[in-house]
């Protein structure tokens, strides 16, 4: 199926207001959100300046959403005026969340579209997998950047590494392998996608 005929692309078209989205992730949002659609769920997107993703995904997952704007600039506000949460704050900083977990409490699915660093990825992930619900999804866009000498590539702290980490973790759990190393029992899944 092309990315056009796809549900949130024709969102992301309708859309009154500018959003970039890489035209490859429609099928992705499409095949990894499908089962929220219409659905009482919490979405918290990472990066929402120009606002155009907000209406985006209202339209995509449906009125009974709620949808949260983080965004690091002030001028971000102005969509509360159509509905919208939008918190302030550094995704790099683990005390942001804190306080906005607290404040929010559980949710269904974070998107981090944000600042694309290494470090702000990993931040925003461990910052938010204890306050997934269920079944909920941590998706983190543009992992590209792990390879992008302006993003701190080549690093042995890429969002990259980190991820394949997790991975480790997940394997190690097996009662196979004879291991002292505790992990987690949070994740279930990690999956690397392809975006082109």
């Amino acid at each position: 199926m092309s990315y056009t005929g796809t549900k949130s692309y024709k969102a992301f078209m309708n859309s009154p207001y500018r959003s970039i989205k890489h035209e490859s992730y429609f099928d992705l949002y499409d095949t990894l959100l499908k089962q929220y659609i219409g659905k009482d769920i919490t979405f918290v997107e990472i990066g929402v300046l120009d606002g155009g993703s907000l209406f985006m995904w209202r339209e995509f997952f449906g009125e009974q959403a709620r949808i949260i704007g983080i965004e690091i600039n002030e001028s971000a506000k102005v969509w509360e005026d159509y509905g919208f949460e939008i918190f302030i704050g550094s995704q790099s900083d683990p005390k942001f969340w804190q306080d906005f977990y607290a404040e929010i409490g559980k949710v269904d699915i974070v998107l981090d579209d944000g600042g694309h660093t290494y470090q702000q990825q990993i931040v925003t992930v461990e910052c938010s997998l204890e306050n997934i619900r269920p079944d909920g999804k941590i998706i983190v866009e543009d992992t590209y950047t792990s390879y992008e000498k302006e993003y701190g590539y080549p690093s042995n702290y890429s969002f990259i590494k980190y991820a394949s980490n997790l991975v480790d973790g997940m394997n190690l759990r097996t009662p196979k392998i004879k291991t002292k190393k505790r992990t987690s029992n949070i994740i279930s899944n990690v999956s690397f996608l392809n975006q082109w």
